[in-house]
């Protein structure tokens, strides 16, 4: 940028300069050279006056009258001379006359001859006396204007090589200026390149470099919270992949130890019995487990094709079914749902429902009630599971949808529960567009509302 401005700066000063001192230049040789012709025309008209007064064959009164001019103290010529063309007839001043003398009657003739800073111009012309031609050549020193631009050139080189060196200076710190947001931009996304993701660029300059700041700041901002994102996703894949061997150790310890008992010891009928029952309630375990695993490994990978259903028909139909098993553990199952039609997957709203349910069944540490609403809405259909069980603080329930994660660990693996269930409806309301909220207070009992929005017919 420095170099442009003071190339751009030379150029057009030094151009404009030497074109400036150059027409000052032409000028005023242009002047003198007017001045010339007009003092060679007088001498010249005095020279044929003379001669009309008193023609002679001679040229004695030529040559006076040239004496008596060339002795004026205000004479504008350096030198004159009076030939014939073959000898010269008079001659004085100090300027040698570098051309032949020539020219034509009526006709001047001007040449300009100029040599190491030395300038002369010459003027010629051509008399008729007594019926030949003298030839007349007047030398004028512009020797001045040639001075004169040399100290005119002197002056501006010198300005120029100031103009320069101010420019160099000014285009410097103004590169510097323009030039210093991207030196924080770089610094900036060096910092960041380091692992400083909250480093970020505060430039107020109010002009296209703030916004590209605002901008930089903003895409920074996204990286940092997708960065931040990744890492929670990797530590809640860290956290489900311990929970998953830690879900699958405690059963297949059981299932092995209890199978060695069986293979390698005589045991009463009592204590077989015992450890078949082990065998069985944790085998049942897992199965839940790779059942629920694999539900949720489906969801993630199929897209469901969502049709016209009621709602109310599949969950008065589900309360039906699980009505007398609430029944044997005094919980008393009730719903309440509005006619309406909309879209959506019958057997995952079925399985969504199913999982609500049973978790308001562990929720319960004796009898107890839940209440399933349904009612329709613009997008669709809401679904609220209502009990009056144990309820969760209020940190729980920001996590309780993640893989494996159980408010009450040693309650909710004797009641069979594998950590799933609100995980796996979480990813069916998903994919109805849906949302998922809970209400719950500890002591009172726990809400949760779905929304699914389908689209409501």
């Amino acid at each position: 940028m420095t170099l442009c401005i003071v190339m751009l700066l030379a150029l057009v000063f030094g151009a404009g300069g030497s074109m400036l001192i150059s027409v000052s230049f032409r000028q005023s040789l242009e002047s003198e050279r007017d001045t010339a012709v007009r003092s060679f025309r007088m001498v010249e008209s005095t020279m044929v006056l003379a001669n009309s007064i008193s023609p002679q064959t001679g040229y004695e009164d030529l040559t006076g009258t040239l004496r008596q001019l060339d002795s004026q103290a205000d004479a504008p010529w350096s030198g004159l001379r009076l030939s014939d063309g073959a000898r010269s007839l008079y001659e004085s001043g100090s300027l040698p006359f570098p051309a032949e003398t020539g020219g034509e009657p009526e006709l001047c003739t001007v040449r300009l001859w100029a040599e190491d800073g030395a300038g002369i111009l010459q003027v010629s012309g051509a008399l008729q006396v007594n019926n030949s031609y003298l030839y007349l050549d007047a030398g004028y020193s512009v020797s001045h204007l040639y001075t004169l631009r040399q100290i005119q050139l002197n002056i501006y080189y010198r300005l120029l090589a100031a103009v320069v060196a101010v420019g160099v200076v000014m285009s410097w710190f103004l590169s510097m200026y323009l030039t210093r947001p991207l030196y924080q931009l770089s610094r900036v996304t060096r910092q960041i390149a380091g692992g400083n993701l909250s480093s970020r660029a505060n430039i107020r300059s109010g002009d296209e470099f703030e916004q590209l700041a605002g901008d930089f700041n903003v895409m920074t901002d996204r990286v940092e919270e997708d960065i931040a994102a990744l890492q929670e996703a990797m530590r809640r894949q860290e956290e489900f992949m311990g929970s998953f061997a830690h879900e699958m150790k405690t059963p297949m310890t059981s299932i092995i130890g209890y199978a060695d008992l069986l293979r390698g010891q005589s045991l009463t009928e009592e204590d077989q019995q015992k450890a078949a029952n082990y065998i069985f309630s944790e085998g049942r375990r897992l199965e839940s487990l790779s059942l629920k695993l694999l539900d949720l490994l489906v969801l993630r990978k199929r897209d469901f094709e969502l049709t016209e259903g009621s709602p109310k028909a599949v969950i008065s139909a589900l309360v039906q079914v699980l009505r007398p098993s609430m029944l044997e553990k005094d919980i008393i199952l009730q719903c309440r749902c509005e006619e309406g039609r909309c879209r959506m997957e019958p057997d995952l709203v079925k399985s969504l429902v199913i999982n609500l349910i049973d978790n308001a069944r562990k929720a319960m540490d004796g009898a107890g009630n839940i209440y399933v609403l349904g009612q329709m809405t613009d997008t669709g259909c809401r679904i609220q599971v209502v009990d009056n069980g144990r309820g969760m603080p209020q940190k729980e329930i920001s996590r309780i949808t993640e893989a494996f994660y159980r408010v009450d660990k040693s309650r909710s693996r004797a009641q069979g529960g594998v950590g799933l269930g609100l995980a796996l409806c979480q990813e069916i309301v998903a994919l109805h567009d849906g949302t998922m909220e809970f209400q719950s207070a500890q002591g009172k009992g726990t809400i949760v509302t779905v929304c699914l929005n389908g689209g409501r017919l």
